[in-house]
């Protein structure tokens, strides 16, 4: 079935075979640049009208005709009327065409008339300067991320040159005025005519060069729109400070490189969770995890913290890592605190809901980590490797054995208070604990009973 012509074409939605979500932003920066075209050419046309109304008139006051007022005047209706339609939704492409159509034939009307309001042969308008105004007409057209409009400017443009000069060649007497002199042609009204074909020349190479250009532009557009949505779409799999080691890397990421800084690791999971899950059906442990995890994913980003993996009811997060920090510890901890907080709140929710009570654990190490991607060519992950990712996992454990909420070492906890963090109240302190798989006895420091 074949498309009406009032709506938008095929090619003009395709976008190289782009994701619907991609082409629909491309889409919106085209009816962006179809406004701004129509601004432009209000500006121009108020523009041209004021410099008509103050500049002398070269013509006496008793012409029978004087075509420019009404062309200007056609020409702004035109226009406001154009700006209104783009505003109220995506111009199809036959009022674009008709556009193109309109703007070259109010000019070449323009010129055509010349001859009659200053009773000169037709030949007289070959000379006239508003020629000129063809190229900001084209240049226009550029302002919309498609070729084919500045081409079909472009093209009516010559053609529109073509017939003027052809009409003032066969009009009565055009023949014989017709001269090989180019002083003789520069210094009366006669036509050289190798003249007019440099003049449609220019035109259609101007109409060339904006035309690759555009569609250089637009290659860049739609790749950078391309970019930008994978960008949003890795924020979703990735933190923001991974995105942004991606995106801004000045060398492809690979596998090999590493960055050694001293960070904070927070572990936390939900206490139970695998006797829970025996209880329930697979779509209420999706939605409960997706509760958990939205509830306490927030609380890690708005303390600068790194999602660097979820591990089915566990979540661990890096601060410092993914982006270096000089408060990574009472970061790690100010979010501990705040989700044990969130926690409180949920676990009252899900009981008003009547459905069960989940704990949650955590726990803070802090300590030389190395950052780096891991995986083979066919996939790569970012993530932490050291003593303390090791740590926070086996303290988070250990919650379990000292019957508490959150936990952190001696060690961890004097790095945070003396980058700022301050504990709602005095945190009570377990010394020489043996920890499982840590090697050495542990102080610890319980931030929630």
């Amino acid at each position: 079935m074949s498309s009406s012509p009032l709506r938008p074409s095929a090619s003009e939605t395709d976008y190289e075979n782009l994701p619907d979500r991609v082409s629909r932003v491309v889409q919106m920066q085209q009816d962006a640049s179809e406004r701004l075209i129509g601004w432009s050419q209000l500006v121009i046309v108020l523009l041209f009208g004021g410099l008509y109304a103050v500049s002398p008139k070269t013509f006496s006051s008793d012409v029978p005709f004087t075509p420019v007022p009404w062309v200007l005047g056609f020409y702004l209706l035109f226009t406001v009327l154009r700006l209104y339609l783009a505003y109220r939704g995506r111009l199809p492409d036959a009022i674009l065409y008709a556009s193109v159509v309109i703007d070259m034939a109010l000019l070449f009307g323009l010129i055509w008339s010349f001859h009659i309001q200053y009773m000169q042969p037709p030949s007289f308008y070959l000379k006239v300067p508003t020629l000129l105004y063809v190229f900001i007409f084209i240049a226009l057209r550029a302002l919309r991320f498609e070729a084919r409009f500045v081409v079909f400017a472009g093209c009516v443009a010559a053609m529109g040159w073509i017939v003027l000069a052809g009409y003032a060649v066969y009009a009565l007497g055009g023949m014989e005025m017709i001269t090989r002199n180019y002083v003789y042609y520069m210094t009366s009204n006669s036509i050289l005519i190798g003249a007019e074909l440099d003049k449609v020349i220019s035109i259609l190479t101007v109409t060339v060069i904006l035309a690759v250009a555009i569609s250089r532009a637009r290659r860049l557009l739609t790749r950078a729109v391309a970019e930008r949505a994978a960008a949003q779409d890795l924020s979703r799999f990735f933190s923001p400070e991974i995105v942004q080691q991606i995106t801004a890397s000045e060398q492809e990421v690979g596998i090999g490189h590493g960055r050694a800084r001293t960070a904070a690791i927070l572990n936390c999971d939900i206490r139970g969770f695998t006797g829970y899950a025996t209880t329930v059906d697979p779509d209420e442990l999706m939605a409960t995890l997706a509760e958990y995890q939205r509830l306490i994913v927030p609380i890690i980003q708005a303390q600068g913290g790194a999602i660097d993996k979820f591990m089915g009811d566990g979540i661990m997060a890096t601060f410092g890592a993914a982006a270096a920090s000089m408060t990574y510890a009472a970061d790690a901890m100010r979010a501990a605190d705040a989700i044990i907080d969130a926690v409180e709140g949920w676990k009252s929710d899900r009981a008003a809901n009547g459905k069960p009570e989940l704990r949650v654990g955590a726990a803070v190490a802090t300590g030389q980590i190395i950052f780096g991607a891991v995986g083979d060519d066919t996939r790569l992950e970012y993530t932490v490797i050291g003593d303390a990712v090791n740590r926070s996992a086996k303290l988070e454990k250990f919650t379990k054995d000292e019957n508490v909420r959150a936990l952190t070492d001696a060690v961890a906890y004097e790095k945070a208070i003396a980058q700022g963090y301050r504990a709602a109240a005095e945190p009570e302190r377990r010394g020489q604990r043996r920890v499982e798989g840590i090697e050495d006895p542990v102080d610890l420091i319980v931030l929630a009973p």
